[in-house]
């Protein structure tokens, strides 16, 4: 099979466990070896089971893109109340996706977590349990980043304190998150192999972690290092750009050495909601969420290759393979008149694919931060950005700005969960002002919000679980 089968990861959990109830679990760093972790297959399935709460609608299928709802890039097209309140600022610590999104990422932690304390102990081929705890490492500083940049704050819960069931913790600083963030994928990195057989295609890579840390590095406004990171990535023949910007967002080519880190969907296999059924127009068979403005249209540039595999436009052919071919109009959509082309796909038979992959890193990316590392630190980004800029068949800029960098992140990375992150650290490093670029009336579609300053630059903890702590839990400032 062309990617990891995570079918595994939803039967684990009792296997871990070791307890028909699973409101009474027995914790994760009690021996259990007579009851599962036997050899390097039961290692190997406990790590897919890190992966899957990643593909659910709570994880990084849907709830993930609502938090980006808030940039200048997409209208939240559904009719859902909590992402009105995310869009317009109007939010609060009640907010339903601000509580799933915390449960899903924790317990992704929990899982990795289970991996690092066993699998050293499992009698299995050496080389299989490295790759395997790099895996844990990796997907627990991923969850970790994420969680920083949404929440800023959080708990950090470690091996340690699974053995000691040592959970209900205070936040850490952002800092100390981040710090754990970047040790984790450290550590992946030394432990994961260059790239990987077909047969795991999907699972992360050296190239996965130190692109991570690329964009971590750039956050933190350590130029040397994010360049050293990026260059481990860029230099490297096993992580080049595809050919053509199009094949990270088609079946056939969706696993290509530029895709970092990508969510692996199959039909009939994964979750049944995938962000193609999130962002998918109803009349192709999705719901239709998400969809680009106008505003964002109209940013490419003439001749960008990017536009038409990014965005179904008016007029558009749509290739719907044994349904034919047929014409995308404005009433296809619910709101905006666009459609985000990226997650979409059909089957042989004219019905959508909910077998597409979902990229949330590539190496075009990583090519796009060194740029920016380097112009930030004073020197000259230019060889980076045009790599970028020359596969989408545009012309070279010499002396690139960051104003260049910017337009290039948003076309690029259209709707793949970046603008609004890339939107608050501008504003931080005084390159913008998001209260003023917020503020600016895009049409119908995207009206003139109030974004305040710094409270709407995190998003608020859970009231639920700041009430479940009994008073350890710190609610995050101005909530």
């Amino acid at each position: 099979m062309k990617k990891i089968t995570i079918l595994s990861g939803y039967i684990l959990l009792a296997m871990l466990t070791g307890c028909d109830d699973l409101l009474e679990t027995t914790p994760y760093g009690q021996v259990t070896s007579q009851q599962y972790w036997r050899s390097g297959d039961d290692v190997v399935a406990a790590v897919n089971a890190v992966y899957a709460p990643l593909l659910e609608e709570d994880g990084f299928a849907h709830t993930e893109y609502t938090f980006d709802n808030c940039s200048d890039d997409m209208n939240r097209a559904g009719d859902h109340s909590d992402e009105t309140a995310l869009e317009m600022f109007t939010f609060d610590a009640s907010n339903s996706h601000i509580l799933a999104t915390w449960k899903t990422k924790y317990e992704v932690i929990s899982r990795a977590n289970a991996v690092l304390i066993n699998a050293p102990k499992v009698d299995m081929d050496e080389t299989l349990r490295n790759r395997s705890m790099g895996e844990a490492y990796f997907l627990r500083g991923f969850i970790y980043w994420r969680l920083s940049l949404i929440y800023g704050e959080v708990p950090i819960l470690l091996e340690e304190d699974a053995l000691a069931l040592n959970f209900n913790k205070p936040k850490s600083t952002l800092a100390e998150v981040r710090a754990q963030a970047e040790a984790d994928f450290l550590k992946a990195a030394s432990l994961l192999p260059v790239s990987h057989p077909d047969g795991d295609a999907g699972r992360v890579t050296q190239g996965s972690a130190y692109g991570f840390l690329t964009k971590l590095y750039v956050y933190q406004e350590q130029w040397a290092k994010a360049i050293e990171a990026s260059t481990k990535v860029t230099s490297n023949a096993a992580y080049k750009l595809a050919t053509g910007f199009n094949q990270n967002f088609e079946l056939a080519t969706e696993n290509n050495p530029e895709i970092l880190f990508s969510l692996q969907y199959e039909t009939g296999w994964t979750a049944d909601n995938s962000p193609t059924f999130y962002h998918t127009p109803q009349a192709f068979g999705g719901w239709g969420f998400h969809e680009p403005i106008a505003d964002l249209v109209q940013e490419f540039e003439k001749g960008d290759t990017r536009k038409t595999s990014s965005i179904f436009s008016p007029g558009d052919k749509v290739d719907r393979n044994e349904a034919g071919v047929e014409t995308f109009e404005v009433k296809m959509t619910r709101v905006t008149g666009y459609a985000f082309k990226k997650y979409t796909t059909f089957a042989e038979n004219g019905d959508m694919s909910q077998s597409l992959n979902a990229p949330f890193l590539r190496t075009a990316d990583v090519y796009l931060l060194a740029a920016e590392a380097k112009i930030r630190s004073g020197a000259n980004g230019d060889a980076e950005l045009n790599v970028v800029r020359k596969r989408a068949g545009l012309a070279a800029i010499t002396g690139a700005t960051m104003k260049n960098i910017m337009h290039e992140r948003r076309v690029e990375l259209a709707g793949e969960n970046e603008r609004h992150q890339d939107l608050m650290r501008w504003d931080k490093a005084g390159l913008i002002d998001i209260v003023a670029h917020y503020k600016i009336n895009r049409g119908p579609n995207k009206p003139s919000r109030n974004f305040v300053k710094p409270k709407h630059y995190y998003f608020p903890l859970p009231q639920r679980e700041v009430d479940l702590s009994n008073g350890v839990l710190i609610q995050n400032s101005n909530y």
